[in-house]
């Protein structure tokens, strides 16, 4: 493992293959890059705007796919139906989101960006992207490429083991085992 002065070590591929520390775990690690620059756009969003990051996510979502079921807004950011509920109600509060019932299936929910909240998004938009092309800079354009190409490999991996995670998780419960539940901080 090697480090700068007054950074901590960083872990080369050997590390991150063989984890000896906190450290030299790849979701530590990500988890916190994530959260230094996800936490320099919920500043933006929260301070600037008055609106928080999930809601966000929400209004960023519904300007670029339209009117949609709140189920599926759920869905698409990987969230659970409450918290999507609530900070649709938030919303729906400001005047950001306007809602309807489905004709069909009176239990269905549709929602859809009013136009204050097209308005709010074409001003937050360009500050996040903004944001994100700062924290790219410094970086090649063939090592953005791989890193992407990484990214993508990372998500499929995840996306594959979560889903073999839900089939035991399944046997599991059939016999009888018990389900893990890891505390919830920042040492994935």
């Amino acid at each position: 493992m090697h480090g700068t002065q007054g950074m901590q070590a960083f872990p080369d591929a050997g590390d991150l293959r063989a984890p000896q520390s906190l450290d030299d775990l790849l979701l530590y690690r990500l988890s916190r890059a994530v959260r230094t620059s996800s936490g320099m756009a919920t500043r933006l969003v929260e301070g600037g705007f008055g609106i928080t990051r999930r809601e966000w996510g929400m209004i960023a979502t519904l300007a670029q796919q339209g009117e949609m079921r709140s189920s599926a807004l759920a869905a698409h950011l990987h969230l659970d139906r409450v918290r999507t509920s609530r900070g649709l109600r938030g919303l729906v509060e400001k005047k950001l989101v306007a809602r309807r019932q489905d004709a069909e299936d009176r239990r269905e929910v549709h929602v859809r960006l009013s136009a204050s909240g097209r308005e709010l998004y074409e001003k937050v938009f360009p500050r996040i992207a903004g944001l994100n092309t700062d924290l790219l800079e410094g970086i090649e354009p063939a090592h953005l490429d791989i890193f992407l190409q990484c990214l993508r490999h990372l998500e499929e991996r995840a996306n594959a083991l979560s889903a073999q995670g839900a089939v035991v998780e399944k046997a599991n419960r059939r016999s009888g085992g018990t389900r893990h539940r890891w505390p919830e901080s920042g040492a994935a």
